[in-house]
């Protein structure tokens, strides 16, 4: 690994846009192709192209296992505690018009944190996948 300078510079030179595009993605998913999905998997790859160019160690530094794992079920609750807050507030389940202040707001707050959950959620699968796979051939 220490003769890929060239490899690790410009790995070290493009994460932040990878980043920076994942949340791009991310929030821009209510007005156009896009979402917590997409933006789940690109943070992933981030994470994936770190420990392919600089080690598992490195990547696992970044983005824990242990954090890795508590992050599938921490984005469905983020999902499903949408959907009950709904069902709490007299809607039905996911209906977003029931957060406050107002039908509107609260359409753009339920869908921002149903996105949120998933992108946590894909991110967190797709980056424990990885680390299974990579443990296994150790």
């Amino acid at each position: 690994m220490s003769l890929d300078l060239i490899l690790r510079i410009g790995t070290k030179l493009i994460l932040p846009f990878i980043l920076l595009f994942a949340l791009y993605v991310q929030f821009h998913g209510d007005y156009g192709p896009g979402g917590g999905f997409q933006a789940g998997v690109i943070t992933a790859g981030m994470v994936i192209l770190l420990a392919i160019t600089f080690g598992l160690e490195a990547a696992q530094r970044i983005a824990p296992q242990a954090v890795v794992e508590r992050m599938v079920p921490i984005g469905v609750l983020i999902y499903a505690g949408t959907g009950i807050a709904g069902l709490a507030l007299g809607k039905n389940y996911l209906d977003y018009s029931a957060f406050p202040p107002d039908p509107v707001h609260g359409h753009e707050l339920g869908i921002f944190l149903v996105e949120a959950g998933v992108l946590i959620t894909v991110s967190g699968t797709m980056t424990a996948l990885f680390y299974a796979f990579v443990e296994r051939g150790r």
